[in-house]
């Protein structure tokens, strides 16, 4: 069987969303809770986006900006949480333009029908 990274980090995602979301209702308070919570849904949100797009899509690039913009996106909110120096805000609109752009090569691999299980007749 082959090893499949991407869908095994977009799992290993999933957890720490998890436990950053925890983190977040537990013991981050205010604007840290917060920072803490929008990283965890983001991360969440599109760690089983992947997951999903993997079973659609055989090309790895939307899967690849998904995660990737996540993980930016996200750690960057986390880092705030934390209590990191405010310039690692500007991580954020970075991974927040990778998610975006993720999503749009994936519409294109949809619209093109290029995607798994499509009947050739299916296809334009």
């Amino acid at each position: 069987m082959k090893r499949d990274y991407i869908s095994a980090l977009a799992a290993l995602s999933a957890a720490i969303a998890v436990a950053f979301g925890a983190a977040g209702a537990h013991l981050f308070h205010d604007q840290a809770a917060l920072w803490a919570k929008t990283g965890a849904d983001f991360q969440l949100i599109h760690a089983v986006a992947v997951l999903a797009i993997r079973i659609k899509i055989p090309n790895k690039l939307p899967s690849l900006l998904l995660l990737i913009g996540a993980f930016l996106f996200s750690s960057s909110l986390y880092s705030l949480a934390l209590d990191a120096p405010k310039i690692v805000a500007h991580i954020a609109p970075i991974g927040g333009s990778l998610m975006i752009a993720g999503w749009l090569v994936t519409a294109v691999f949809f619209w093109l029908g290029q995607s798994r299980h499509m009947n050739k007749k299916d296809r334009p």
